[in-house]
């Protein structure tokens, strides 16, 4: 029996360790740290017949350190693809995939539906599954949503198979896993994200792109202008738009579905109201368009499509109001983690706004952020590592409302509240437009946090 050796004690790891023992391979654990949570996962593991080594520098060295060579190498998200180690590996003819690999091999004839874009793509895969399960299809969220693919699989070996799988997919696990290829592909918007791993804007484009070649079925965003830009490259998918089939056909894209009237119309006529769905923002209009697109692939008629969008309660940490105290509404948008969807959140609510902004800075283009910023906020309370950076970017651009910086989000959700009663301000919005890796685990603990912070005033 061949070794296959999984790096990381994370959740993916571990939900890819315990698939591939349940399915009778010989499972090794590496991890580079020991802290106590980590010695408890490795101790669970072991109980399981799962071997772990902890305290194992990811580099060439500790894998010629094994008793065997490993068949294959399992790589967490976490881990970039083009580590070193993992060069030295494949160069051994060693086979390198990533852990969302290990879902799909196990899943094999259940259809898949893949979602992946910078913005846009948790808020899709929320309403798509929202959609399927309304309907009374089984049809469970995992991936890139808290839920790995790997523990959905490993919970669902021994049960009915589900009708799909709807799993939002980052850029990383689509780069380690080639082989990967939905029943149906998702597009909702491409701008520039994640440099510092991908290197260019080409190189995400090509990954993102990789997922909806291998797509039977491939919706794109046609109001996303990047996306539109390269409309002629495709041979065949379905558009969406918010807007006119006209504003579509001149702007050189045949649509699946558009918007006249406040009906979404196919080619058939309308088939559900516009309205339906309570979230603020044109871009949900676009995700909402996107998730109608794979409920008529999967079957759904307009109706059960609107009254299913009607019940949606939301997506947490994405526009989520949490509360409103005094006529003063709280927003979490603890996924804003970069500028576009920082800007994209203030461009949703009525102002004027106190923002909450601050974590661990991203490279991109701020502009456009900066400039909703001047509009809609009358003051800004920065906080965490990039506060200096982002104080620095707001005084030259000449911003005209109130800047305050403090070190952490204990400290600015009292003080927003403040600042949103003595400007008259309708809501109080944290969109951090920021990583949350400088204070929090990840956007969700962050979202979190605020949110009890906000629910004890």
């Amino acid at each position: 029996m061949t070794l296959q050796v999984v790096l990381g004690l994370g959740r993916s790891g571990l939900g890819a360790a315990r698939l591939l023992h349940q399915g009778g391979e010989r499972v090794l654990v590496l991890d580079s740290g020991d802290q106590p949570v980590l010695q408890e996962r490795a101790e669970s593991l072991r109980r399981e017949g799962i071997s772990v080594r902890l305290n194992t520098p990811l580099d060439p060295a500790s894998f010629s350190a094994l008793p065997e060579r490993p068949h294959r190498v399992i790589v967490s998200p976490g881990i970039r693809w083009d580590h070193p180690a993992l060069l030295s590996l494949r160069q051994q003819g060693i086979h390198t995939d990533g852990e969302i690999t290990t879902a799909w091999e196990a899943t094999a004839g259940i259809p898949w539906i893949g979602i992946t874009g910078t913005n846009g793509k948790t808020t899709v895969t929320h309403l798509v599954a929202h959609l399927l399960q309304a309907a009374g299809l089984d049809a469970p969220m995992c991936g890139n949503v808290g839920y790995s693919a790997a523990e959905l699989a490993l919970e669902r070996a021994n049960a009915t198979a589900p009708n799909w799988l709807v799993v939002e997919l980052s850029s990383y696990q689509i780069e380690s896993a080639p082989r990967l290829a939905p029943r149906i592909g998702v597009w909702t918007t491409l701008t520039p994200d994640h440099l510092e791993r991908h290197g260019s804007l080409d190189n995400y484009r090509a990954i993102k792109r990789s997922l909806l070649e291998r797509s039977e079925v491939r919706i794109i965003n046609g109001d996303d202008p990047d996306l539109r830009s390269r409309a002629t490259s495709w041979d065949h998918a379905h558009w969406i738009t918010a807007g006119s089939r006209q504003q579509a056909q001149a702007a050189g894209i045949e649509p699946a579905l558009w918007i006249e009237a406040d009906q979404i119309c196919s080619s058939n006529g309308p088939l559900l109201a516009a309205t339906a769905l309570a979230m603020p923002g044109a871009h949900n209009r676009q995700n909402m368009l996107m998730a109608v697109a794979v409920g008529l692939e999967a079957g759904l008629s307009g109706s059960q499509m609107e009254a299913a969008l009607r019940a949606f309660p939301g997506v947490p940490h994405r526009l989520e109001r949490i509360r409103e105290r005094d006529g003063v509404s709280w927003f979490n948008d603890s996924k804003a983690t970069n500028y576009d969807a920082a800007e994209v959140a203030l461009r949703a609510l009525e102002g004027p706004l106190v923002v909450i902004a601050g974590g661990e800075a991203k490279q991109g283009d701020a502009d456009g952020w900066l400039a909703e910023l001047q509009r809609q906020a009358k003051a800004v309370v920065l906080f965490g590592a990039a506060r200096n950076t982002f104080e620095e970017l707001l005084n030259n651009t000449g911003y005209s409302g109130a800047m305050h910086s403090v070190e952490a989000m204990t400290e600015a959700v009292p003080l927003a509240g403040q600042l949103a009663a003595q400007h008259h301000c309708r809501g109080v919005l944290l969109s951090p437009a920021c990583a949350s890796f400088d204070q929090y685990q990840d956007f969700e603990a962050r979202g979190e946090h605020y949110r009890q912070l906000v629910q004890s005033l």
